[in-house]
């Protein structure tokens, strides 16, 4: 009986599956057509770290060059990962998106270590903050007995 039913055919996608494109960003050194607009904000990206940095290009070492363009690399990554799981989603049946699992947190905390490493993350304050002034401000002129 079972050899008369006809088959359930599985429609089959055609192509490739769904990939974030950053694997094309490392390879090919391309951005995929559907993630053009990151190049605008990795260029943006490069200018400011150089001009936090700089301010220009020239005022840099090789090697300070070098980090700028391996943190634009990996931030080129890390924005293609987070457009794939905005426009799919962080969930793909019960386990978490794979490009979330196996690359997005090790590409972030890459550039973290990177950006240490620059000294992007210490901040020089504009002048010297005076403890005293600062005390009479907060607290007032001063404390009455």
């Amino acid at each position: 009986m079972s050899e008369n039913k006809p088959k359930m055919k599985r429609k089959r996608r055609l192509g490739r599956p769904p990939k974030h494109g950053g694997y094309s960003l490392l390879v090919r050194g391309e951005l995929p057509e559907n993630r053009k607009h990151i190049k605008q904000y990795l260029t943006l990206s490069r200018e400011n770290l150089i001009r936090d940095l700089g301010p220009t290009e020239e005022d840099l070492t090789a090697a300070q060059i070098i980090l700028i363009d391996r943190v634009v690399t990996k931030l080129g990554v890390i924005r293609c990962i987070e457009e794939h799981i905005r426009e799919n989603s962080v969930m793909v049946g019960h386990n978490l998106a794979p490009s979330l699992r196996a690359s997005y947190l090790a590409y972030n905390n890459s550039v973290r270590l990177d950006l240490r490493e620059l000294g992007i993350d210490k901040r020089q304050a504009d002048e010297a903050l005076d403890l005293s002034k600062y005390v009479q401000e907060r607290y007032g002129k001063g404390k009455e007995k």
